[in-house]
């Protein structure tokens, strides 16, 4: 089954690190965090990416075009016609497809213009700038199991602060770190989807969290699997030191293999 990655738009709440490159290819680490996402489907058998390119799209094929140079010893002998020798070569087992979608194509556009690549099968789609350690495996039997065209994985976002316990004569009784949602539940992307859905498309402008998700639901073939582990986005410079600091200390729920 193929993974698409949504890597193509502006990045615009996070412009001190975009203006620069595409959201995706911000480091976490010394690695993209469109890296780490791959990583997280490959550590589960899942190595052929069809990646939606738009914003700065040149950034992202020069990172897969030189990706044997970033990680190995390399010599150049410019005495033998610029000889290249790559020493210790690392390679991941990965099929990358990098698509040119538009820089202004919304997300049901992007998914639209990649038909071709994936065929009538199904395939996953998830988005280019959140990390999390959900067992793909499980996902993918989920929807299988319920036989409907689409599987939008939902989970419990983290507050922004912390929370007072507090008792009923309104003394402080301790404090909770940023607990789970109020019960909401939002859509962290790692989709499962039918080649039907491709059907609810209209074109280039079409947002695919609108339309096509609302007619999905309207016909009934739209199932949630809920992910009670860690998600996290990097939608601000703020998530992106998070993610940062986690990673650093070794608490990177995501990183499993």
């Amino acid at each position: 089954m193929k993974v698409v990655i949504l890597a193509g738009g502006y990045g615009t709440r996070i412009s001190e690190e975009s203006h620069l490159r595409p959201k995706p290819m911000i480091e976490i680490g010394d690695k993209p965090i469109l890296w780490h996402i791959m990583k997280g489907y490959s550590y589960h058998g899942y190595n052929e990416f069809i990646i939606c390119l738009g914003y700065k799209s040149y950034s992202i094929k020069e990172y897969f075009a030189n990706y044997y140079l970033y990680g190995s010893d390399v010599t150049f002998n410019f005495n033998n016609q610029n000889e290249t020798i790559i020493h210790n070569e690392t390679a991941e087992p990965w099929k990358v497809t990098l698509v040119e979608t538009g820089k202004d194509t919304m997300t049901g556009g992007r998914i639209q213009s990649i038909q071709k690549y994936v065929g009538q099968e199904p395939f996953m789609l998830t988005y280019g700038d959140g990390v999390s350690d959900i067992d793909i495996a499980k996902l993918v039997a989920f929807h299988q199991a319920h036989g409907k065209l689409a599987t939008i994985t939902a989970t419990q976002p983290y507050g922004r602060f912390g929370v007072l316990q507090l008792a009923e004569d309104d003394r402080v009784d301790g404090f909770q770190e940023k607990p789970k949602g109020d019960g909401g539940w939002i859509n962290a992307g790692f989709f499962v989807l039918q080649p039907e859905v491709f059907n609810y498309i209209e074109g280039k402008q079409t947002s695919f969290e609108k339309e096509p998700l609302s007619s999905l639901v309207n016909d009934q073939q739209l199932v949630a699997y809920k992910h009670h582990g860690f998600w996290h986005p990097m939608d601000t410079l703020r998530d992106k030191n998070i993610l940062e600091n986690l990673w650093t200390t070794g608490q990177a729920a995501w990183k499993k293999w």
